[in-house]
């Protein structure tokens, strides 16, 4: 092979390369932004509303049997609210995800409220706590199906 063939070959490789590595996610992001944008958001909504059900899951344990220590459920309680109302200032949306991801945080803010009197009475958690956990977590894996869907 001589060496002008050699160096077309390479040239033809190297545009083929630039092409892909550049040409073609620009062409995506130009054809795809304001989808990708959208999804975006609400799969923040969705983020923000896993991590408000997990810190309330993860430190409940510590209030479950009496007594209390009222200062620790006011510092967790603080801690949790506080996640529900930036998953809530994330989910704003109309779509049908955000929609749902609000309604969990709702849910999860009358859960919170539940406990907080109970606690606060010194009396044992609601009985249909765990129930409506796993409610709440199934409306919040809902959103994240939805937002995979584009819905």
């Amino acid at each position: 092979m001589d060496t002008s063939r050699l160096i077309k070959w390479v040239v033809v490789i190297v545009i083929a390369v630039a092409a892909w590595k550049y040409a073609l996610p620009w062409a995506k992001q130009q054809m795809g932004g304001h989808t990708t944008a959208a999804a975006s958001s609400e799969d923040t909504c969705v983020s923000a509303a896993q991590r408000a059900s997990e810190a309330w899951g993860s430190g409940l344990h510590s209030f479950v049997n009496p007594p209390y220590d009222l200062a620790a459920w006011s510092n967790f309680q603080s801690d949790v609210d506080g996640k529900i109302s930036a998953a809530e200032s994330q989910c704003r949306g109309a779509s049908m995800s955000n929609v749902e991801a609000r309604t969990a945080m709702t849910d999860l803010k009358a859960l919170v409220a539940a406990m907080d009197t109970s606690i606060r009475a010194g009396s044992p958690p609601p009985d249909d706590a765990v129930q409506r956990q796993e409610a709440i977590d199934t409306k919040i894996e809902t959103a994240a199906g939805l937002v995979k869907s584009g819905k």
